[in-house]
Order: structure tokens, then C-alpha cells, then sequence
């Protein structure tokens, strides 16, 4: 059976590098721990770290930490389901929000649990996933800064989440603007522009992120310590926090060229022939874990495991 192993050390080491590098301007900032899929143990080490808020897309995840430290400040880090929003309510403190009705749900269920729930606004900033149309943007928050158990504490954006569209320090500015706009208007502070993810910490290295860009949530390049502008580990980073042990339940030496006729496989591709590849052999290991557990192209292995050198199945 496939399993995977959590280096304490390694992750210790990551964390370490964050706080510092955040501490430095005295950002805000939490751990996404959706990549850990509500895993206790996993969990636990993150919480023995010292991390005093963590963020997750599944609210069965956010009861998990709830139940391992009730104090954690926990973050739901998508528009909620209408459908989830007592459980959000009772074990998220805060949630990302785009949608009016949507608020108003979430403020009558606050006052029901006696609560007070702490929102972000979402601004759409070019990606196109979630987030309130800047031209929009002082309506939705005349409509909602006053509602009961609601209290607003950040504007953000998503980035590089769905189309690709990479932060900058214009996009970002433009944020940051959207946030004097209203605090001009309305008289009221937003502590947080939540413009910072994983792939906005190059622009905070490189000094190229606009000072009122105050909160992080971070998840990939604390456990893979990457650079996601250039797919490089960051200097002083590791990238051995996790590290995925499976069986070879099959190797065999067999044709390169499938024999027959050719449509698409469960993925959706349909493999194009290099006749090169005719009367060519190749040693073909099946491995006990599959596409839909792991990406394949984002594993590697060691190549002097392997005198043959052969092509990994995923079964």
C-alpha cells in the first residue's frame, strides 16, 4: 500500500522561513491545510508549530482542527455553499464571501449561534474565479458592512487559481486602492488586504509588494518551498517535506506501441504514434498508487534505483 511521509524537520525548517520573512513587515499570515485532507496527525504537527491560524477549503476539515485546538483562528477559503452554512458559521471564524444573499444567510445564522463571523470580501482582479466586479465593489459593502454577526476585516483576491494570470504590483495597487476607496467612504478600517498566496510571495522577496498588502495564506511553498514564478525551490527553503513511498506490483519488458485500434484513454488523451517506436521494447512498471491520487507529472524518482530505467504506470 502506497503511503506517504511528513518530515517534522523539513516542515519545521519551511515554517521558520515564513514567519521570518513575514515577521520582517509584520504581515499576517496562515497555512492552507487542504493538500493534508483533515489527516489528525498531520494536522497536529502543523498546530505544534505554533501556527495560530489555519485555512481550508473543507469545513470538515476546520472541525478536525477545531476539535485538536479550539483557539486556532480557522479560514474558509471559498465562497460558501449555501447548504454548509451553519457548519461554516460553527467552525470557521472567518470566511471569503462574493455574494449578498449569501451574507445575509451567514449573518441570521451568527446571530443564531450567539456569534460574531469575520468575512473577507473577494475582489475580481483579472483571474476570473471568485470576486465582487471592482465597479461594484462600494455598493456590495454599503449592502453588507451592517449586518448583524458580520464583522468585515479584509479585502483579497485570488490569482494564478484558475486562468493563469500571475500577481503584480499593479494588480495588486489597484487592491490596495479598492480598500482607501472604501474606508474614505464609509469611515470604517479593513484590517487585511488578503493579496498574498503562495505565488505572491516572489514580489514580497523581490521588495516588489505594495506595503498595504498585509496577509498571506499559504500552503504550496510551505510544504514544497517553491517559487511558483519560476518552479524553483526558494533559496534557504526545502522541498523534501513530504515524500511518497509505493510498491512496484508489476515490471515487465514489453512493446513501446499499444496494439489495436486507438481512442482516448480515461484521462481524455488519444496517443499520437512515433513509428520509431515499432519493434522498440521498453521494461513498463505498474505502481500501487494512481492518477487519482497524484499527479504523475509532479513525481520524480531516483534513477539509479533503476538499471533498466523503465516507464512508471499508475494503476
Amino acid at each position: 500500500m502506497a503511503y506517504l511521509n511528513l518530515y517534522r524537520h523539513a516542515l519545521a525548517h519551511n515554517y521558520r522561513f515564513l514567519q521570518n520573512l513575514f515577521g520582517q513587515d509584520h504581515m499576517h499570515w496562515g497555512v492552507v491545510s487542504k493538500l493534508l485532507c483533515g489527516n489528525r496527525i498531520y494536522l497536529q504537527e502543523l498546530l505544534n508549530l505554533g501556527i495560530r491560524e489555519i485555512h481550508d477549503s473543507r469545513v470538515s476539515n476546520l472541525k478536525t482542527i477545531k476539535q485538536l485546538n479550539a483557539d486556532v483562528q480557522t479560514v474558509y477559503i471559498k465562497p460558501p455553499a449555501k447548504r454548509s452554512i451553519p457548519s461554516i458559521i460553527k467552525y470557521a471564524d472567518v470566511s471569503m464571501n462574493t455574494e449578498l444573499d449569501t451574507l445575509k444567510l451567514l449573518s441570521a445564522e451568527a446571530v443564531k449561534q450567539g456569534k460574531i463571523h469575520k468575512v473577507i470580501i473577494m475582489v475580481e482582479m483579472g483571474d476570473l474565479r471568485e470576486g465582487v466586479m471592482g465597479e461594484h465593489l462600494v455598493h456590495f459593502y454599503e449592502s453588507v458592512f451592517e449586518l448583524p454577526g458580520i464583522e468585515i476585516v479584509g479585502l483579497g483576491t485570488n490569482l494564478n487559481c484558475l486562468h493563469g494570470v500571475m500577481p503584480s504590483t499593479d494588480k495588486l495597487i489597484q487592491l490596495s486602492l479598492y480598500k482607501q476607496i472604501i474606508e474614505l467612504t464609509f469611515k470604517r478600517e479593513i484590517p487585511w488586504i488578503s493579496g498574498g498566496t503562495s505565488v505572491t510571495i516572489p514580489l514580497l522577496l523581490n521588495k516588489q509588494l505594495p506595503k498595504e498588502v498585509n496577509h498571506f495564506r499559504v500552503g504550496e511553498t510551505l510544504y514544497f518551498g517553491l517559487d511558483l514564478f519560476t518552479g524553483e525551490v526558494i533559496p534557504g527553503m526545502r522541498d523534501d517535506v513530504l515524500e511518497l513511498f509505493t510498491e512496484i506490483i508489476e515490471i515487465t519488458e514489453k512493446p513501446m506501441v499499444p496494439i489495436g485500434e486507438l481512442a482516448a484513454n480515461p484521462q481524455g488523451v488519444t496517443l499520437d504514434i512515433d513509428p520509431e517506436l515499432y519493434g522498440k521494447t521498453s521494461v513498463r512498471a505498474i505502481v500501487d498508487v494512481g492518477s487519482l491520487d497524484i499527479d504523475p507529472k509532479y513525481l520524480v524518482y531516483d534513477e539509479n534505483d533503476w538499471s533498466s530505467q523503465p516507464i512508471l504506470i499508475f494503476g
